[in-house]
């Protein structure tokens, strides 16, 4: 069985992601694996208290919205796929996706691309991007729809 490896951001692209990434799960009866991963801001090292306190807020109040995101989308999942993991990390998204990746042995990561310029992606970096680099598993790319390009 093969195991598909799925990142997703919640994002307007994560639909087409789990549609395609359930379409090769079908064709190849593989398994998903549904991952979330949670960036916390960026703290600097900082030993000011209040800005650890917000920042533990902060991580705590999108691990909270990200559990109940990922809930319903297993139970609208779990039927067609009975070996479905969903699992929400933290940390830096390259390195966690790549992580799950080795561990789980996965044959392929289905993710989305935003679609942003070259500018936003030297500056601000691509998920995507670091995968397609340094994953050791075939990696399939889901560009947003053209209605989403054009918005």
């Amino acid at each position: 069985m093969k195991t598909i490896l799925v990142p997703i951001d919640f994002s307007d692209v994560t639909t087409r992601v789990l549609e395609k990434a359930s379409e090769l799960a079908k064709a190849l009866d593989g398994r998903l694996v549904i991952i979330h991963v949670i960036q916390p801001p960026v703290n600097l090292s900082s030993s000011d208290p209040i800005l650890i306190e917000n920042t533990a807020r902060i991580t705590a109040a999108a691990e909270k919205a990200a559990d109940k995101h990922l809930e319903r989308l297993e139970k609208g999942l779990r039927a067609d796929f009975p070996g479905l993991e969903v699992v929400r990390l933290t940390g830096a998204p390259v390195a966690r996706i790549l992580e799950q990746a080795e561990q789980r042995s996965a044959d392929y990561i289905v993710l989305g691309s935003h679609g942003h310029t070259a500018v936003y992606d030297l500056l601000v970096g691509s998920t995507a991007h670091g995968v397609l680099k340094k994953a050791s598993c075939s990696v399939l790319v889901v560009p947003p729809s053209a209605e989403q390009r054009s918005a």
